[in-house]
């Protein structure tokens, strides 16, 4: 009877340790905390089939601001941020939140507004002078407000401008913590300007009567990085799997695919991992 029962446990231990690999296997995916403008420029839907195609890693995207994106990774809810706030990246990395940052690829902001353009400011290539003659006619903007890297670098151009917008704002104003395209459809609902960033509003289908109308300025450059979040303080993150897509980025395989990514022929990034002061 021993024997029997023994050599039952036998067969049961053997089936479940059959059954287990293919439930490992199922699992080969990661969880990526990124802004907002790289799913909402349509990039992920574009570059994420191509990396499973050639790994086998399911990409699972937490789009948000970028602030929020970095929280999570503090928090070992992800295991990879893909980011666009240089300053706050190093930030996470300062804090040994990350392992190494990457410069992956970069576009720039662009300065939306009405095509009636009640400031003027069509065709500035001052993009401080663009915003001092907002705030001097008072005209309608609308910030994310969402501690996103689109929100940082608007605070980052009021600062540039001399102006201290929390001291300076009034009720044409409008701080409404939201994503990019929440605040591209309040803009053009109430005939505002807003900061965006170039990838989103190329890919966003609602544009009504709002435009580019200010452009160019090298202060409007916007770089994205790429981190692994640490191991070491959050022993749940897939590192091998996590460095895999990563890796992908920065490979010419990957900055290419990055390239080939247009819309109506027009290019949403820029690659330039080769470029180590980015």
């Amino acid at each position: 009877m021993l024997n029997r029962r023994t050599l039952i446990t036998a067969v049961a231990l053997g089936a479940l340790v059959a059954a287990t690999p293919p439930a490992f296997a199922q699992d080969k995916s990661i969880v990526v905390a990124s802004t907002t403008s790289t799913q909402d420029s349509g990039l992920f839907e574009y570059l994420l089939p191509l990396f499973k195609k050639k790994t086998g890693i399911t990409v699972k995207v937490v789009a948000q601001g970028t602030g929020q994106a970095l929280d999570t990774g503090r928090r070992g809810d992800a295991d990879v941020v893909f980011v666009h706030a240089k300053s706050a990246e190093l930030k996470f990395l300062a804090e040994g939140q990350g392992v190494k940052r990457y410069p992956v690829m970069y576009n720039d902001f662009v300065l939306i507004g009405p095509k009636s353009d009640p400031s003027g400011i069509k065709g500035m290539k001052d993009v401080a002078k663009a915003f001092t003659t907002i705030k001097d006619k008072k005209a309608g903007f609308i910030s994310r407000g969402d501690r996103s890297g689109t929100h940082i670098a608007e605070l980052n151009l009021w600062k540039a401008s001399g102006i201290d917008i929390e001291k300076d704002k009034g009720p044409w104003y409008k701080s409404i913590g939201q994503g990019m395209g929440a605040a591209l459809n309040t803009a053009g609902a109430g005939n505002a300007y807003v900061l965006s960033d170039r990838g989103t509003w190329i890919h966003f289908k609602n544009k009504g009567d709002l435009q580019i109308l200010v452009e160019g300025d090298k202060r409007m450059f916007n770089q994205y990085g790429v981190m692994l979040v640490n191991p070491a303080k959050h022993p749940n993150v897939k590192k091998e799997l996590g460095q895999q897509f990563i890796d992908y980025l920065i490979s010419p395989e990957g900055q290419k695919d990055i390239a080939n990514y247009k819309i109506n022929g027009e290019q949403l990034f820029y690659p330039n991992a080769s470029d180590p002061s980015a």
